[in-house]
């Protein structure tokens, strides 16, 4: 089976021939037509993540395509569905890949294999983050970030729940079509005190979804509200300020009504490439996409 990934932590991405997986009793197997690309397959690459497999080994922990194979224990699934996932252990740039059966959730008629593989880990990181935060109608709630693909689904969620959403981002455009109704530019040293001053006090909640952009979101919130992060980087407690650090948890029941809310015009591919070309997707994705999603087809 060919795949694309790293026969030690660290290493290059190359393609690898890899033995083809089979399915257990709770798991289902895919013939993956398309997967996502993400700055977390990096951390999968350096070791940073352990999804519970060792090199070599294919990188990737989304995957959309057609069931070829269930586990006897599996019920509600049958070969030929077309279905998406965000499954550990890592291994989905391959052309072949193995999922929890509840880890999966279906891919509804329209919807292209490219951008459901594309949705699976920023869908639910975003949703758990909201969550965990507890975002009520009405309140304010600022992303932080909101220019990249998880941070524009963070967006399209927290409107969707109800909330007034303010945005940083680089360019104003995309939060603003999602639903934000405000975007400060992220470059502006000053952007918290801003958001301060326009919600007389600061934001009742605020997700950080900037590299490093912790410290300045929790400059925002007001006291006694709710910060949560998902990029590993919690600030200090301060102000009575409740922080939550998000870590995503596949979740195929979560993840169903999330593909069909957000899909399409929560997330816009803007490149695909083969697996052969593993390499050259992931340094698009470490240069910067300006909010669109980059996959492989295998």
């Amino acid at each position: 089976m060919r795949a694309a990934g790293v026969d030690r932590f660290g290493a290059e991405i190359r393609l690898l021939d890899l033995p083809e997986p089979m399915p257990r009793p709770d798991e289902v197997l895919l013939g993956v037509r398309a997967c996502g690309v993400g700055n977390w397959d990096e951390y999968v690459r350096t070791g940073g993540w352990d999804t519970g497999v060792r090199p070599p080994m294919a990188l990737g922990v989304e995957a959309a395509g057609m069931v070829e194979a269930v586990g006897a224990g599996v019920r509600g699934l049958r070969p030929g569905d077309a279905v998406t996932a965000h499954s550990l252990p890592a291994g989905s740039w391959a052309e072949k890949f193995i999922a929890a059966a509840d880890h999966v959730a279906p891919v509804p008629s329209g919807v292209p294999m490219t951008v459901a593989a594309a949705l699976p880990v920023p869908a639910l990181t975003a949703d758990q983050a909201l969550d965990a935060m507890t975002v009520r109608p009405g309140e304010t709630v600022l992303v932080h970030g909101a220019g990249g693909v998880t941070g524009g689904v963070l967006v399209k969620l927290a409107a969707h729940r109800g909330a007034w959403v303010i945005a940083t981002a680089s360019r104003a455009s995309r939060p603003l079509a999602l639903g934000a109704v405000q975007v400060l530019d992220y470059r502006d040293p000053g952007w918290p005190e801003r958001v301060r001053a326009l919600t007389n006090g600061g934001v009742e909640a605020a997700v950080n979804a900037a590299r490093a952009g912790s410290a300045d979101a929790v400059r925002a919130v007001r006291d006694g509200g709710r910060l949560a992060t998902i990029t590993a980087d919690l600030p200090p407690a301060e102000r009575d300020i409740t922080l939550s650090d998000i870590v995503v948890v596949p979740d195929g029941t979560r993840l169903a009504p999330l593909i069909s809310l957000l899909a399409p015009d929560a997330v816009t591919v803007s490149a695909s490439y083969p697996l052969a070309e593993a390499p050259a997707a992931m340094a698009r994705v470490r240069q910067g996409t300006h909010g669109a999603a980059v996959v492989l087809e295998p």
